[in-house]
């Protein structure tokens, strides 16, 4: 497949891995009964900030070991994003499908009866965008990037 060995597709390719990580991870702790348990959401951050800095180094070796800051914050914010839009749309099915799991965040959360399943799944969006840019400006300083003048 192209997509998966161009170089120019590094954000789809590392993206679509934090996706299935993402929803891989969540089947897995809802089969064992834990997907009520809010606090396993900070694993979630580790698949995230795998993905970027994988997708990071990737971006480094296929591009003659040149990587600019912008460039690798832009790339490491969108891999972020596109990893986190895939899982918030999986979760917007997976409520709408299951009632109970949405019926269970609307009685038990503090603000959940003010969420339906659009508002959830917006809120995993943007809770994966903003960890995607903190994750990635953190790694930024243990990468290497290219001084401003080169």
């Amino acid at each position: 497949m192209q997509l998966f060995s161009n170089p120019n597709r590094i954000p789809e390719n590392y993206g679509i891995l934090i996706g299935a990580g993402l929803v891989l991870y969540f089947g897995v702790m809802y089969l064992l009964g834990l997907g009520n348990h809010v606090e396993l959401r900070l694993l979630n951050l580790m698949i995230l900030g795998a993905g970027v800095y994988f997708g990071l180094r990737k971006f480094k070796d296929t591009h003659g070991a040149h990587m600019n800051y912008f460039r690798a914050l832009a790339t490491g914010v969108s891999i972020s994003t596109i990893g986190s839009l895939i899982f918030a749309g999986f979760l917007f099915g997976f409520m709408k499908v299951n009632d109970g799991f949405m019926n269970w965040i609307i009685e038990n959360e503090k603000m959940g009866r003010y969420l339906n399943a659009y508002m959830a799944s917006f809120i995993v969006l943007l809770e994966g965008v903003f960890s995607g840019l903190l994750v990635t400006f953190v790694l930024l300083n243990w990468i290497d990037t290219d001084e401003v003048t080169e």
